[in-house]
C-alpha cells in the first residue's frame, strides 16, 4: 500500500511563522490526581519492524533482531494535568502559543468557530489552523482542558517536549524503546494486544469508526481523544499505545531508519527535516491510515503541533518504579 504522507491524519506546521498577536493566557489546571505509574523494562532483544502491511515510503521494514539496554517508559501519555504542573512550575510558553495558532481537526470545533476559520490545507480539508489554539485550549478559546485533566496533552511541539523532558528529569523513547515497550512482550503481533483489531468484539484503542472525515460512529465510546488511562494496558502495562495521540520519539526521521541504525540501542542521529512520530491517533482508520499498528512509523517537523499529537517519556536511571 502506498500513499502520499501529506494525506495522513497528522497535519505539519513546518515553516511557521510567528503570529503578530499574542496567544491567550495559559488555563492552567486545578490540582487533582492522577496516578504516575512506569513500566521497568530489563531490555533484551525483540524483533523490530515489519515485513508488510504499511506504508512503503514509511520504512517499516526489514524486520531485524534489536537489542535494548533497560529502560522505564511512562505508562500513559503525559496528561493535560501534568503538562498543567510544568507550565505552573517554569512558566513556560509553547510554539502554538508564541505562533499564535495550531491546527485542529474540524469536527471538535463549535460551528461558530468553525465558520468564522477560512482558511484550509488543500489536501487536508479537515484540518484548520484555529488562532489562539495550544494546549491549555485545545479547539481555541472557547474551549478548556479543565474538564479533560486526565486526557494526553495536545497541541505540543517535538521542540516542547524537550523542555518538559529537561525539567521532569525525563526524555523522549527512541523508536526502538516506543516499540518494544509498545508490544508488550508479543513477538510481531499487530497490536499491542494480539493480530486482531477487535478481539470479541471488544475496542482496544481509541481510533475512527464509520466514514473518515464525515462520521465517526463512536463504537469505541470516543470522538476526540480519551483520558489517558483508557482502555486494557498491553502485557507491559502501557495504555493507548495504538491510536489516542500520536507521540513524539526522539530520532531523526529516515524512510531507511531499518538499515541506517544500529542493531544495538539504535537511534537515528542523522539530522532531517522530520522527527518521527508513533502510534497513530484518534483520527486514524483503516480506508486512509492505518498506522496505528505498533511497527508503523510516521513524522512531523519539530515545530509542528495539532490537536492529535502529544507524548510519553522514558528514564534510564534509576531502574526501579519512579512512581
Amino acid at each position: 500500500m502506498t500513499a502520499d504522507r501529506s494525506h495522513c491524519c497528522t497535519q505539519g506546521g513546518a515553516g511557521k511563522a510567528p503570529a503578530v498577536d499574542d496567544a491567550q493566557p495559559a488555563i492552567l489546571p486545578s490540582p487533582v490526581a492522577i496516578p504516575r505509574r512506569w513500566s521497568v523494562l530489563i531490555g533484551g532483544t525483540f524483533h523490530m519492524g515489519s515485513a508488510g502491511g504499511g506504508f512503503v515510503g514509511d520504512g517499516e521494514g526489514p524486520v531485524r533482531p534489536v537489542t535494548l539496554s533497560p529502560f522505564a517508559i511512562s505508562c500513559h501519555a503525559v496528561s493535560n494535568l501534568q503538562f498543567g504542573d510544568f507550565v505552573r512550575a517554569t512558566g513556560y510558553t509553547t510554539e502554538a502559543e508564541r505562533f499564535g495558532w495550531s491546527f485542529v481537526f474540524d469536527g471538535l470545533l463549535r460551528e461558530e468557530t468553525r465558520a468564522a476559520q477560512t482558511t484550509r490545507v488543500r489536501e487536508t480539508p479537515w484540518w484548520i489552523p484555529v488562532p489562539h489554539a495550544y494546549w491549555a485550549q485545545p479547539e481555541g478559546p472557547s474551549s478548556s482542558v479543565l474538564d479533560r485533566l486526565d486526557h494526553p496533552v495536545v497541541h505540543v511541539s517535538w521542540n516542547d517536549t524537550q523542555a518538559y523532558c529537561a525539567w521532569s528529569g525525563t526524555r523522549l523513547p527512541t523508536e526502538a524503546e516506543w516499540e518494544m515497550a509498545a508490544r508488550g512482550g508479543l513477538d510481531q503481533a499487530t497490536y499491542p494486544w494480539g493480530d486482531e483489531l477487535q478481539p470479541n468484539g471488544e475496542h482496544r484503542c481509541n481510533i475512527w469508526q464509520g466514514h473518515f472525515p464525515d462520521r465517526n460512529t463512536m463504537d469505541d465510546g470516543y470522538f476526540g481523544t480519551a483520558p489517558v488511562h483508557a482502555f486494557a494496558p498491553n502485557g507491559y502495562g502501557l495504555h493507548n499505545v495504538a491510536g489516542n495521540v500520536w507521540e513524539w520519539c526522539s530520532d531523526y526521521f529516515s524512510p531507511s531508519y531499518h538499515r541506517l541504525t544500529s542493531s544495538r540501542d539504535p537511534m537515528n542521529r542523522e539530522p532531517a527535516p522530520n522527527r518521527s512520530m508513533r502510534g497513530g491517533s484518534f483520527l486514524c482508520h483503516e480506508s486512509y491510515c492505518n498506522r496505528y499498528r505498533v511497527a508503523a512509523r510516521n513524522s512531523n517537523a519539530p515545530d509542528s503541533s495539532s490537536s492529535n499529537i502529544g507524548f510519553r517519556v522514558v528514564r534510564t536511571e534509576p531502574l526501579r518504579d519512579p512512581a
